[in-house]
């Protein structure tokens, strides 16, 4: 049985191009869904801690009293994964804080004259305050906590708050790696939320939640409506965050076993997921099918079930004639996961003409899951077609810059014609008189 619905490029109508191309928004902003949150963010609004409690109650079947909202420090200090966990979070954000700490090197505060007596420049600090959401449900996502935790650590915020909805079936409980990757960092402002409660919260403050200027993390769609929704009420989030999605762009020289067992990583996340397979070789795409349909026997059903629709109905392979019109399709699609599996000679032709996506990983030693886990590049990337604007979450995220200007006479008197000149254009006298009294 094909796993991946097979196209070919330049047998594609404009309606099926772009289909390929468009994933995920719908979703995210169904109307009806859409509507829910909106009332969901308007009742945090209003009841604070006690909405919070009632959504858990309600969408994640948990009972918990306003009291029990934060994760106390005898949970965050007795929290405990095994040996090999516990290095393997170790290991990552060693990572993590090596690629962050390179990026602050390089945004450090700067200054020119532009002209004689007027010097203008950058002061660059941290955001005053972040919220980071952990998602669960699907499964447990410690590495979502520290892909978002640690840039923010390195660049300074001084107040963070992390939220993460229970572990599913449980008492309230909250994941021990979360916990754990929380205590590493010295994180102590945990919340169990429901996930858009929990977003709502970060951006109001509740009696037990602290407002935050600023909320990033993946999550569902209706995650995703939370933090656009919050846009509205003065709060920055990023977009966005899910769901998950992945390219691979691979010519004849591709191993198939690996390049299928490559693509299924992003595939098993869940049945809204794309991955899609750009290939100039038929040959290569025949024996990848063949692969994929004996790994994905070996996954459990429900991962079995995510890898079919995302290669499926949600993606695919694409057969083109060249790695020219692979490149142009990667880059309308710009993914969030991109991997180039191509001959070494082309390599830097292919790499240098992608300009569009959350990350580029390059050759088959280099598969999406050890950039998830381990790389210490971001993970926390732009879907949706989203990385045509916006990268994903570093220690960049997390600071802002201030433009600083200083003029001494000789650069004032030498401006002033000039902004005269704009102030009267446009009908601000007291613009103009500003340089004029200067000038007398």
């Amino acid at each position: 049985m094909s796993v991946m619905r097979r196209q070919v490029w330049s047998s594609m109508d404009a309606e099926a191009r772009a289909s390929i191309m468009h994933r995920g928004l719908d979703d995210i902003f169904e109307p009806s869904l859409r509507a829910s949150i909106g009332e969901l963010i308007d009742d945090v609004r209003e009841r604070g801690d006690a909405a919070v409690c009632d959504a858990l109650g309600t969408f994640d079947g948990i009972d918990v009293t306003p009291e029990g909202l934060r994760v106390t420090d005898d949970e965050l200090d007795s929290a405990a994964v095994s040996d090999a966990v516990d290095a393997a979070i170790d290991d990552a954000m060693t990572h993590l804080r090596d690629f962050n700490e390179q990026q602050m090197a390089r945004a450090a505060d700067w200054s020119f004259e532009s002209e004689p007596g007027l010097t203008v420049g950058e002061k660059i600090t941290p955001i005053t305050s972040a919220g980071l959401f952990t998602p669960s449900g699907k499964a447990s996502y410690p590495s979502v906590a520290y892909q978002l935790a640690v840039p923010a650590v390195v660049a300074g915020v001084p107040e963070l708050a992390l939220v993460v909805p229970p572990v599913p079936g449980g008492s309230g409980e909250v994941d021990a790696a979360v916990l754990v990757v929380c205590r590493k960092l010295g994180i102590r402002n945990v919340f169990r939320v429901n996930g858009p409660a929990g977003i709502a919260a970060l951006g109001f403050g509740t009696e037990s939640i602290p407002q935050v200027r600023k909320i990033v993390g993946p999550g569902s769609p209706a995650v995703t409506i939370a933090q656009v929704e919050m846009q509205r009420h003065g709060v920055a989030t990023m977009m966005l965050l899910g769901p998950t999605e992945s390219m691979v762009v691979a010519d004849d020289t591709a191993d198939p076993v690996r390049l299928a067992a490559d693509l299924l990583i992003e595939a098993e996340h869940g049945t809204d997921s794309s991955v899609v397979l750009v290939t100039t070789s038929a040959t290569l795409a025949d024996a990848t099918d063949a692969e994929l349909d004996r790994q994905i026997a070996e996954l459990p059903d429900v991962r079995a079930t995510a890898a079919r629709a995302s290669l499926g109905p949600n993606g695919g392979c694409i057969v083109v004639d060249d790695l020219d019109v692979a490149v142009t399709i990667a880059n309308e699609f710009a993914a969030e996961h991109l991997q180039v599996a191509v001959a070494d000679d082309q390599i830097d032709r292919v790499v240098d003409g992608l300009v569009n996506a959350g990350e580029i990983l390059i050759g088959q030693h280099t598969p999406f899951s050890a950039g998830n886990f381990v790389i210490g590049c971001p993970a926390s990337l732009p879907t949706s077609g989203f990385a045509h604007v916006s990268s994903g979450i570093t220690a960049d995220t997390f600071l802002k810059r201030t433009a600083i200007a200083r003029a001494d006479e000789r650069a004032a008197a030498r401006m002033a014609p000039s902004v005269i000149a704009l102030a009267d254009h446009e009908g601000f006298p007291a613009h103009a008189a500003a340089l004029h009294l200067r000038n007398r």
